[in-house]
């Protein structure tokens, strides 16, 4: 999708905005309903009016007590490029009764997002419950078509960076995390939704080439069990010369090199009693692989045995290529006792060093996959390991714990008349009126907890102590002094209201923002057991304001 002249072309850069990621995503990606009460308030002379609606969630998902906030840049894109097509009106026409007027269909082909203005926190953030995510202000029908792509665009991208952060979190800052999901993902644009979001989550890199391609992200693989099965001996190589990494020279045999050290390594005492005879068709898979990728050579050693074969054929095509100047990248484990084997081969790789004088083979990396998530990878540090990265899929991009954030889109404002939803259920009361965000920073430069106030109260300053209370709980009250006062929302669609817009930061900046955003938690609210929840409250005017609107709008019962 093209980017067209819709409202302003773009911020500090003046930019105009491409289309969204997927072609898929056009005004078109939407509810029935909207399109039905865009009808409805154009018949009734309502649909100029302007209105407020925040997109928010209701609880954090997985058990804990923290959020991603993924899927604004996207959001932008639509805005910046919603225009229904004559196609796409047809359509709509012959969806909707025949009874609707022919002015409406008029009047669609005349939207766009030049007098819709869209305030959000910065895409990578941490966020929490009830805090809007986006205010979206404007004329009501065109606000409420925006209603369905964007909780669409934002509910799968926060889940699954969430899912990738906590993922990190366990795994540790040390390890590399490579996203796997791929074949495994709710179809294709799961499959790219999920390595975008994950290596903002916190992933160093992804299987996904088209990901790769479109967002910059790192690429990581080698082969499979497949590679390895197809060969059946060493004669079947054909060219069997490789080059040394400085082109000097050229060794002509390189399959009799590995088959030397291979010999080297049976025949040491070192390594009596773990071995014998090595599976050889495993060894030309190795070699081959090593032939066509010497500077990058990783095997995957467990499709016959890992210790008995896998370590020691991987082994002897490494000091083949250590002959000639090359270091090889180190092995995968994709089943068995994770913990247990990644051991043995780090004491494999460490006896090898040793025996033959290789400098930094004791180092060599070692992969693992199959089937990893959060509970394997806490259960992998208790244990004890020896895996220096981790290939996750399945767990990770399909959000197996968890299927959906909840992320809702509610009307708080109209005509500057505040609106508020009620319920008997108190989680689901929404919080009316147009509204500024804070987070509040303690002495020991943690968050201590986000404050909403009505859009015209002064803000809450450094050092002077405010008042913060839970929205619905009277109870639930605490003084806060902060050391540091920051505001949540900014403003990344103006409209025609003339203010500056933020420019769309590149996915390696969100990324980087994300990781320093976890980093400023306070631990209790990252542990994945029982974490302490974080405090989200609203000024004391605030308060007031939301109990005399609830009071208002209730209905008074009569007893009989």
């Amino acid at each position: 999708m093209e980017g067209k002249a819709n409202g302003p072309t773009g911020g500090r850069t003046g930019r105009v905005i491409d289309g969204p990621t997927n072609p898929m995503v056009t005004p078109l990606l939407n509810d029935l309903y909207q399109f039905t009460m865009a009808y409805a308030y154009w018949k009734a002379g309502k649909h100029e009016e302007r209105a407020v609606f925040d997109l928010y969630f209701r609880k954090n998902p997985f058990g804990g007590e923290y959020t991603i906030f993924a899927g604004l840049e996207e959001c932008i894109r639509l805005i910046a490029n919603f225009k229904f097509t004559e196609d796409e009106i047809s359509f709509v026409r012959d969806s909707l009764p025949g009874s609707c007027e022919d002015g409406f269909f008029n009047y669609l082909r005349g939207i766009d997002c030049s007098d819709v203005e869209v305030y959000a926190i910065s895409e990578g953030s941490v966020v929490f419950p009830k805090v809007p995510l986006l205010r979206v202000e404007g004329p009501v029908a065109v606000v409420q078509l925006l209603e369905t792509p964007f909780v669409n665009l934002i509910n799968y991208a926060s889940l699954v960076s969430t899912n990738a952060a906590r993922h990190r979190f366990v795994a540790g800052k040390s390890k590399m995390l490579l996203e796997f999901g791929l074949r495994r993902a709710q179809g294709p644009d799961g499959g790219i939704g999920a390595s975008k979001y994950c290596y903002m989550g916190g992933f160093d890199a992804t299987s996904n080439v088209a990901a790769g391609r479109l967002f910059g992200i790192p690429l990581r693989g080698t082969h499979s069990h497949a590679f390895v099965s197809s060969f059946m001996s060493p004669d079947e190589i054909i060219e069997k010369s490789l080059k040394s990494s400085d082109g000097l020279h050229t060794c002509e045999d390189f399959v009799g090199l590995v088959q030397t050290w291979l010999n080297k390594i049976q025949w040491s005492s070192s390594f009596s009693g773990i071995f014998g005879e090595t599976n050889q068709s495993e060894l030309a898979a190795f070699t081959s692989y090593a032939l066509a990728f010497p500077k990058s050579f990783l095997a995957l050693v467990d499709t016959y045995d890992v210790m008995r074969s896998g370590v020691p054929n991987f082994c002897a095509v490494a000091l083949a290529l250590n002959d000639l100047g090359y270091k090889a990248g180190g092995i995968r484990l994709d089943s068995g006792d994770l913990a247990y084997l990644s051991s043995e081969a780090r004491k494999f790789f460490r006896a090898i060093e040793k025996e033959f004088g290789v400098t930094g083979f004791e180092k060599m990396s070692i992969t693992a996959s199959n089937d990893l998530n959060e509970e394997t990878l806490d259960a992998l540090n208790k244990q004890g390991h020896e895996v220096d990265a981790f290939g996750i899929g399945t767990y990770l991009v399909t959000c197996y714990a968890q299927a959906a954030l909840g992320c809702v889109f509610k009307l708080v404002e109209i005509n500057n008349q505040p609106r508020i939803k009620l319920s008997e259920d108190v989680s689901k009361v929404s919080i009316p009126c147009k509204k500024r965000s804070y987070r509040l920073y303690g002495r020991e430069g943690y968050p201590l907890v986000d404050i909403m106030t009505g859009e015209n109260e002064p803000p809450p300053k450094v050092g002077e102590r405010i008042l913060c209370r839970h929205p619905f709980s009277e109870s639930k009250r605490a003084y806060v002094v902060p050391q540091q006062v920051e505001e949540l929302m900014k403003c990344y669609w103006p409209g025609n209201s003339g203010k500056q817009r933020e420019d769309l930061p590149p996915l390696k900046d969100i990324r980087e923002r994300c990781i320093k955003q976890l980093e400023l938690m306070r631990p209790d609210h990252m542990r994945r057991l029982n974490p302490t929840p974080y405090k989200v409250s609203v000024s004391a005017k605030l308060y007031d304001f939301i109990h005399f609107l609830w009071l208002n709008e209730a209905p008074v019962g009569e007893l009989q």
